[in-house]
C-alpha cells in the first residue's frame, strides 16, 4: 500500500508492471506503422478482465499517438490510481544498471521521453509516477540511480513538490532535482539568465487577455506590460508548446485580430527578435545539455521565424541537410566553442544534469535563447537513408546520458565504501 510520505525510508525489490514503453510505440507511429490491431487486442483484454497494468498504460499511450488525446489520459488516470511503477526492459539480458525516473501523471509529452536515451543500452528503466492523493512509496523500488522527469508544467507541480520534499533523504543520487526544474518556465528562465555574457534572451512576460484587448485599443503602451516591449512582438497562450497559438504581430491591428480568433484568457508576450542569416533565411538550433557539456540535436532551416524541424522540410533539401551534417561533424570547435562562455554559464545557472535548449543566433551572433526544458524529444528515428549523419551524432548523445548515470551511480558507491 501507497502513501503520501514526506522521505522514503528506504528500497525494496520492486513491484513493477512491464511495459512496451514510449520509444517502441512512438517509433512505429513514426515509421507508419499501424497501431490499431495493438490498440484492439488490448482493448480486448481490458474487456476481458485479463490486461495487466503495464498494457494499460500503453494502450494510454496508443490512444494519444492516435490522436485520442482525452480518451488516452483517463486511460492512464485510471491505471495509476491502481498501480505506479512500470518497467521498460533493457537490451542486455543482466542489466548493467537500474535507472529509477519520477513522472508525473500527464500527456505523454509532459515527461523526459527517457526510454529515447536508453534505447540499446544495458539499463533498466523503472517508471515511478507520482500521482496526487498517492505520492511516493514509503520504501523505493530498488535502484542504483533516480532522475526527475516531470516537467515544469502547472500539471507537474504537485509531483515535483512531493519530490522536493523527499529529497534531502533519497537514498541515491538524485538526478534533475525538483527545485530547479521550475526554473525552466518562460517567464522564469529569462530571469535566470539575465546578464550572461554573450547571450540574448528576450523578457517574456506573463500578461491577459484583458491587458492585451487594452494594448490593442490603445489604452495602454507596451512598455506598461514589461519595460523592452514593443511592436512587433511574438505572443502565444500560457501553457503550449510546438506552436501552438505561437504569433508575430506587427502592430495594435494584428493584434486585435489575433484576439478574435482565440478564446484563452493568459497568453505569454516577448519582443521579436529577428534573426534570419544574411541569405535571408532563419536557422534554429536544438542542443541537448547532458553533465555540463552541449551536444548537437538538430539544425532546421527555413524561410520562416516560427521554425521548428518539421516545418523546415530538412527531408526534402539535400542543401540544407548538407549544412545541418557540417553543423554536427563541426559543432565542437565551431558552434559550441563560438558560445563557450554563454553555454557554459547558462548550464550553471540552470543547474540539471540533463535539459534541452532551442536557441539560435541572433545578427550580432549572439546564442539567441527561446526556450529550455528536460521533456524536449531527443531520438535516433530519422531514416539513416536520407539522414545518414544523424545516427551517429544520436548515439554520441545517448553515451554520454548513460556515462552520466553511471558517473553519479559510481560515486555513490564510492562514497558509501
Amino acid at each position: 500500500m501507497q502513501h503520501p510520505v514526506s522521505a522514503p525510508s528506504g528500497v525494496t525489490a520492486p513491484n513493477h508492471a512491464d511495459r512496451i514503453g514510449f520509444a517502441q510505440l512512438t517509433r512505429r507511429a513514426f515509421e507508419g506503422g499501424d497501431l490499431h490491431p495493438l490498440r484492439d487486442r488490448l482493448l480486448s483484454r481490458i474487456e476481458e478482465g485479463t490486461a495487466e497494468a503495464g498494457e494499460g498504460l500503453d494502450l494510454s499511450l496508443i490512444a494519444q499517438l492516435l490522436g485520442e488525446k482525452e480518451a488516452g489520459l483517463v486511460i492512464q488516470t485510471e491505471v495509476l490510481s491502481f498501480h505506479q511503477l512500470f518497467r521498460t526492459p533493457c537490451a542486455a539480458p543482466k542489466p548493467r544498471l537500474r535507472v529509477l525516473a519520477l513522472a508525473a501523471d500527464i500527456d505523454m509529452g509532459g515527461n523526459t521521453p527517457i526510454d529515447f536515451l536508453l534505447e540499446d543500452s544495458d539499463i533498466e528503466l523503472l517508471t515511478l509516477y507520482v500521482v496526487k492523493g498517492i505520492g511516493l512509496p514509503e520504501t523505493l523500488p530498488e535502484h542504483d540511480v533516480a532522475i526527475v522527469i516531470a516537467s515544469d508544467s502547472e500539471e507537474c507541480r504537485e509531483a515535483l513538490a512531493l519530490i522536493e520534499k523527499a529529497a534531502p533523504r533519497w537514498p541515491r543520487p538524485l538526478l534533475n532535482r525538483p527545485d530547479l526544474i521550475g526554473n525552466l518556465d518562460r517567464d522564469k528562465l529569462y530571469r535566470l539568465l539575465a546578464g550572461v555574457p554573450g547571450l540574448d534572451i528576450p523578457v517574456t512576460a506573463p500578461t491577459t487577455r484583458a491587458q492585451l484587448s487594452e494594448l490593442s485599443r490603445g489604452k495602454i503602451v507596451c512598455e506598461e506590460i514589461t519595460g523592452e516591449l514593443h511592436f512587433p512582438m511574438i505572443v502565444r497562450p500560457r501553457g503550449t508548446h510546438a506552436g501552438v497559438g505561437l504569433a508575430k504581430l506587427d502592430d495594435a491591428v494584428a493584434l486585435a485580430a489575433y484576439l478574435a480568433e482565440r478564446q484563452e484568457q493568459d497568453f505569454f508576450v516577448a519582443r521579436f527578435v529577428d534573426y534570419a542569416s544574411s541569405d535571408g533565411l532563419y536557422r534554429k538550433y536544438r542542443l541537448a545539455m547532458v553533465d555540463g557539456k552541449p551536444y548537437a540535436c538538430h539544425m532546421a532551416i527555413a524561410d520562416r521565424w516560427d521554425i521548428w524541424y518539421l516545418n523546415a522540410f530538412m527531408a526534402f533539401s539535400e542543401e540544407k541537410r548538407a549544412e545541418e551534417a557540417v553543423f554536427m561533424l563541426d559543432f565542437d570547435h565551431a558552434f559550441a566553442a563560438r558560445h563557450k562562455i554563454a553555454l557554459d554559464e547558462m548550464s550553471r545557472r540552470v543547474g540539471l544534469d540533463y535539459f534541452i535548449v532551442d536557441c539560435a543566433e541572433n545578427q550580432n551572433r549572439e546564442l539567441l535563447v527561446f526556450e529550455a526544458d528536460n521533456t524536449a524529444v531527443v531520438h535516433n528515428m530519422d531514416p539513416p537513408a536520407v539522414f545518414p549523419y544523424k545516427p551517429p551524432q544520436m548515439r554520441k548523445i545517448f553515451a554520454a546520458f548513460t556515462a552520466m548515470l553511471s558517473r553519479h551511480a559510481r560515486a555513490d558507491e564510492e562514497s558509501a565504501a
